[in-house]
């Protein structure tokens, strides 16, 4: 491998599998869709979404930090605590000046912004919260995670819509590589499950309709794939450059050897037709992990549900890597993480490489005919040496992480 050498030493999550990674990792192991109808959303035109379930931030952070967050920041400071934990870490005792944090999310936190804009309309400008831009900011994602654990060294969040979460953890890695620190909280935050987000979505026609059947509604490639579902939660990883990691003795679940960016430069929301874009990703990733497309054994797809986006991608896979890889996607469990899906899915890539297991793409019935490539409907065993995890936005934006065997 030809870029820097980063070891993930501590992973956690909070999706809608679960709270924590093993839960997390069970759902998307099992092939469980968590898809449902959200109260929350009764109201909307589409009512289907993907909740964390039992999600309990006073018992989590305690009442006092609880009331001063938004949603998207107590599930980042859930999966970093269990990312540190898992990494062997303690902020007690650490360098806090040479511990960065790059956390990824599309929108910050909408849902505060909607209840204190009731308040303003129903009481008045003087009711407003004083906590408003403090909970909402996207810059506070990263700012609370260095209040919360002292980590004083570069802090900052990204926004590249939908792959948010992984040019978080690209970012991290170059921040590595440049020995502008010596470990990194990477990853992505995302709450934006409110009912005014959700109709802006449903009406770009974005959204599956299928609440007669929801927990079939997400079904990447599937031949009758109508729209995405939106998810929530986080996923955050502890990345060191393995050879620090090896010193320390720490655990190693995998490394990210290589990491690509690119923009369609075509269309707002749409892919472009032929992925030309997310091409230059994954051949840019290729590139910086010194590999070929051939050796690509396993890919997380981004593989949202929407017509637009799995067709585009799984002409660009078959057009692009030549080893006939082992496709999934886990929008099939967890929904659309929007700007936390690229981490999320990051680590289970991480998942699948360290144990030998391509989780299965959740309601995939019928291959949709025009995708000549291998999708995995269920779980299948296999040593894993080397996997791409791809992500997309709106805009145009993609990031590509190349992950290597321990």
């Amino acid at each position: 491998m030809t870029g820097i050498d980063v070891a993930v030493t501590g992973i956690g999550l909070v999706t809608p599998g679960g709270i924590g990674t093993g839960p997390s990792w069970e759902a998307v192991r099992a092939g469980r869709p968590t898809a449902a109808v959200d109260p929350a959303l009764r109201d909307n035109s589409v009512r289907i979404s993907c909740r964390v379930p039992g999600f309990d931030a006073e018992r989590l952070l305690g009442a006092r930090r609880a009331l001063r967050l938004d949603p998207f920041v107590q599930f980042a400071l859930v999966a970093a605590r269990e990312a540190l934990a898992d990494a062997g870490l303690d902020p007690q005792t650490w360098d806090g000046a040479r511990v960065g944090v790059v956390l990824g999310c599309a929108d910050g936190g909408p849902g505060t912004v909607e209840a204190q804009h009731h308040v303003l309309g129903e009481r008045g400008a003087k009711a407003v919260s004083p906590l408003l831009l403090p909970m909402q900011l996207p810059n506070m994602l990263a700012g609370q995670t260095a209040i919360e654990f002292g980590a004083t060294g570069p802090n900052l969040v990204v926004a590249t819509a939908c792959a948010s979460g992984a040019t978080a953890i690209g970012t991290a890695r170059d921040l590595l590589a440049l020995h502008r620190c010596d470990a990194v909280l990477a990853g992505g935050s995302e709450a934006m499950i409110t009912p005014l987000v959700m109709a802006g979505f449903a009406q770009m026609g974005a959204l599956s309709r299928r609440e007669d059947d929801p927990a079939a509604a997400s079904r990447p490639f599937d031949a009758d794939r109508d729209g995405f579902v939106a998810g929530e939660g986080a996923g955050v990883l502890v990345l060191e450059r393995a050879v620090d990691a090896r010193a320390r003795g720490a655990h190693v679940h995998g490394r990210i050897v290589g990491y690509g960016a690119s923009a369609d430069a075509h269309h707002m929301t749409s892919p472009h037709p032929d992925g030309t874009g997310a091409e230059l990703a994954v051949r840019a990733a290729l590139a910086d992990a010194g590999a070929a497309p051939g050796d690509v054994e396993h890919f997380n797809a981004h593989g949202t549900s929407t017509p637009l986006n799995d067709l585009a991608e799984a002409v660009m896979v078959r057009r692009t890597l030549t080893g006939d890889p082992v496709v999934t996607s886990t929008k099939g469990v967890t929904g659309h993480l929007l700007g936390a899906a690229g981490a999320v899915e990051a680590a289970f890539t991480v998942l699948a490489v360290e144990h030998g297991l391509v989780p299965p793409t959740a309601n995939l019935h019928t291959l949709d005919p025009r995708m000549d490539i291998r999708v995995a409907d269920t779980a299948a065993r296999s040593p894993i040496d080397f996997a791409l995890s791809n992500s997309c936005g709106f805009g145009g934006q993609n990031a590509v992480l190349a992950v290597a065997a321990a």
